[in-house]
């Protein structure tokens, strides 16, 4: 996967959706696979994936938004396994709202979860990284940081806040062997994208115990909407999580050694590149 040929690797928002699957990716290489989010879901996760991999799976319970409980977090995993090589960050909410009526409290804990945590997370992973001369960073964005979406106000911000930090990132690291990159998803089939949907007609694929994604709301995805300025989908299909962790998966690998500062948007040509 790395320089390292059995890395130590977290990932965080690794409960569900994005970050489960790139967990799931990236396991099959790795020596250690740490499984980090704040939902207890990620103990099932850990195990299931352990039950799936020879690599050592673990998990923490961890509030990336807490400086504190990151960096101890940090601290537990490389007393007991030695450096961390690898650090993908997934962790995001998303709180809709437009930009006159988002809400104080939901543009705060948008800043905190999406922004904050960032920091908190590669800050500590770079830290270490160029203390050891080499590692691999990549954090999980949106294409919605370049494309203005009615709806998305501070989830767009919060997210355009995380990418610059990790572009400044980047650029101070890399003297020291470090790669940080980004990966920009458009609409992903989660339970994040479907919980913004709440009418019970049609399904896309089987979503045990998940709320279902209306048809015509899949249309708008694929079609676009006019009255709310949104292109559609050219590729006409949405994305994975499978999708999302492959592009994880080559980013943190030897075969994207000489790539960092770079974002690599998964969209399906959503945002026309842009």
């Amino acid at each position: 996967m790395t320089r390292v040929s059995k890395p130590v690797v977290v990932v965080t928002g690794a409960a569900a959706g994005i970050g489960a699957a790139i967990a799931s990716a990236l396991a099959p290489d790795a020596r250690v696979v740490a499984l980090w989010d704040r939902a207890a879901d990620v103990h099932r996760v850990a195990h299931e994936l352990g039950c799936a991999t020879a690599a050592s799976v673990v998990s923490d319970e961890v509030d990336v938004t807490d400086r504190t409980a990151v960096s101890e977090s940090f601290d537990r995993l490389t007393a007991e396994f030695g450096p961390v090589h690898v650090v993908v960050h997934a962790a995001g909410i998303m709180l809709p709202g437009t930009a006159l009526d988002t809400s104080a409290e939901d543009w705060t804990r948008s800043l905190a979860v999406n922004a904050t945590g960032t920091v908190n997370v590669a800050q500590r992973g770079a830290r270490d990284m160029v203390a050891a001369g080499h590692g691999s960073i990549v954090v999980v964005s949106s294409n919605a940081v370049t494309t203005p979406r009615v709806g998305m106000a501070a989830y767009s911000a919060s997210k355009a806040a995380a990418t610059a930090f990790t572009r400044a990132l980047a650029l101070q690291v890399a003297p020291y062997g470090v790669r940080v990159n980004l990966v920009s998803p458009g609409s992903t089939d989660t339970a994040m994208l479907r919980g913004l949907y709440t009418t019970p007609e049609g399904t896309v694929g089987p979503h045990v115990g998940e709320p279902p994604l209306p048809d015509s709301a899949l249309a708008a995805l694929l079609d676009g909407d006019p009255e709310s300025y949104r292109l559609g989908i050219p590729l006409r299909r949405l994305a994975l999580p499978a999708d999302i962790a492959a592009a994880v998966r080559f980013l943190v690998s030897d075969d994207a050694r000489h790539i960092t500062m770079h974002d690599l948007r998964v969209d399906g040509g959503a945002t026309l590149d842009m």
